[in-house]
């Protein structure tokens, strides 16, 4: 059998073929910019050559086998990627070949995808109460930094306040989008303080928002804590000329009043809990959404979705729109970078949020709600631990040890479940803290095995 001419392992005369195409006598020369302090000189210290497709099959499976897998009813960790349940139909629609194999960048590979693209527009758009939505990017942080770039573009100014306690993988994703201070458009990032309450300073906000470019805050925020008036902040921020950005979690949105609905210019959230597998952290998504006004969809980095009639009554085409804005259209001088994006989860999320419904979500809703305080109320019954049953909270909650938190998610390891995400040491945590996360997957008696090995381990 001939080889392929152009493979890397390739035989025969295609190096050399190749090379003289170049004008070069040997690989080497291929290199020669390179500076001679940035290139190796000692052999790399790799393993032995693997002698097949066998060997090294049990080489993944035995490193494979290393990994601690908790059951998803053991898992009380949230903090960016939630243990919800995944209808079965989710999986079933993302695994059909035709999306599967769809290559984006022809009207011949759709295969109804643009429509399915749609539906989850339209979707996330009703439960937000905003009617233009963009494709969905890599995460929520992402969502939130290209949410508050905008802001920046519409408004022309270059500052962004944001809750002293938030998520530090989110606020170090937005610390990235707004750029080095070095940079020309570097947004600088303010920070509000946080009240008793679990709530933004309605005060220090007020001092502090005056020249920003957008103010960001999230009910239910990362803690868990829902905050009583949205409202207040929202326009708080619009009278002083800045973009009320809110970061929701969509669930909540069956129990909670939608940001669209209470004076937010843009919404954005994760869209992992909608029908997304937690898969090691890989299954997440953000989502970003405005009113359906020319002065936001012109700022969009994304793909968008567009509906229109036909030639044929009562059929419809749906198609990309706004695409020169992107870097697809116009490389770097795109509305930020577009890049790959997480549009088979979109897929999911469509699928997911049509088997739910409108009521779905509101018995999710309280499902979460009812569980996530049974479980703080018990926990908070144990001596050595302390949780503030005062303020409403939705899925996630503080809990306070008289103990380490390592070792109180060491001895719950040791019993296959998988504790609360340690606080110790973060913004606005004092003492030995955990964010704990009860879904609708907890049920009572799983509940109460926490409790009690809870119990055990500050024994």
């Amino acid at each position: 059998m001939k080889a392929h001419p152009w493979m890397a392992n390739s035989g025969g005369t295609a190096k050399a073929e190749m090379l003289a195409a170049l004008g070069v006598d040997d690989i080497e020369a291929l290199f020669a910019q390179i500076p001679e302090d940035h290139r190796m000189t000692r052999p790399l210290d790799l393993p032995p050559q693997l002698a097949s497709e066998v060997a090294l099959s049990r080489h993944l499976d035995d490193l494979m086998a290393k990994n601690t897998v908790f059951a998803q009813a053991a898992c009380f960790r949230g903090a960016g990627a939630w243990p919800h349940y995944v209808p079965a139909i989710c999986d079933e629609v993302v695994g059909r070949y035709e999306w599967q194999t769809s290559v984006f960048g022809s009207p011949t590979s759709d295969h109804g995808r643009n429509q399915a693209w749609f539906e989850f527009t339209s979707q996330i758009g009703a439960l937000v109460e905003m009617d233009f939505v963009g494709l969905p990017v890599y995460s929520w942080g992402c969502a939130i930094g290209h949410a508050v770039r905008m802001a920046s573009r519409m408004t022309g100014r270059r500052k962004v306040v944001v809750p002293e306690v938030m998520d530090p993988e989110r606020r170090l994703v937005l610390e990235t989008y707004c750029e080095p201070i070095e940079m020309a458009r570097h947004i600088e990032i303010v920070t509000v303080s946080v009240g008793a309450d679990g709530c933004l300073d309605r005060e220090d906000l007020r001092a502090k928002i005056d020249g920003a470019a957008a103010l960001y805050f999230e009910t239910p925020g990362y803690l868990g804590v829902i905050d009583a008036d949205p409202a207040a902040l929202c326009a708080i921020a619009r009278e002083a000329g800045a973009e009320a950005i809110v970061g929701v979690d969509p669930l909540s949105l069956g129990l909670l009043e939608a940001p669209g609905a209470y004076g937010a210019t843009l919404a954005v959230g994760p869209t992992q809990p909608l029908g997304v597998h937690m898969y090691a952290g890989g299954g997440v998504g953000g989502f970003i959404a405005s009113p359906d006004n020319e002065r936001y969809a012109r700022e969009y980095n994304t793909l968008n979705i567009s509906i229109s009639e036909t030639r044929e009554p009562g059929e419809y085409g749906f198609g990309l729109t706004l695409f020169h804005q992107s870097s697809y259209g116009m490389r770097e001088e795109g509305k930020d970078w577009t890049g790959n994006s997480v549009y088979l989860w979109s897929l999911a999320n469509a699928a997911y949020m049509a088997a739910m419904g409108p009521e779905g979500f509101a018995e999710v809703g309280r499902l979460i709600m009812a569980r996530a305080r049974s479980a703080a109320q018990a926990l908070n019954a144990l001596t050595g631990a302390q949780v503030d049953l005062s303020r409403p909270v939705f899925k996630e909650f503080v809990v306070t040890f008289d103990r380490p938190v390592a070792e109180v998610n060491a001895a719950l390891r040791a019993q296959g479940i998988l504790g609360g995400k340690d606080l110790t040491g973060e913004a606005g945590i004092a003492g030995n803290a955990a964010l704990y996360c009860v879904t609708e997957v907890h049920t009572s008696d799983d509940i109460d095995r926490l409790v009690t090995a809870v119990k055990e381990a500050l024994a």
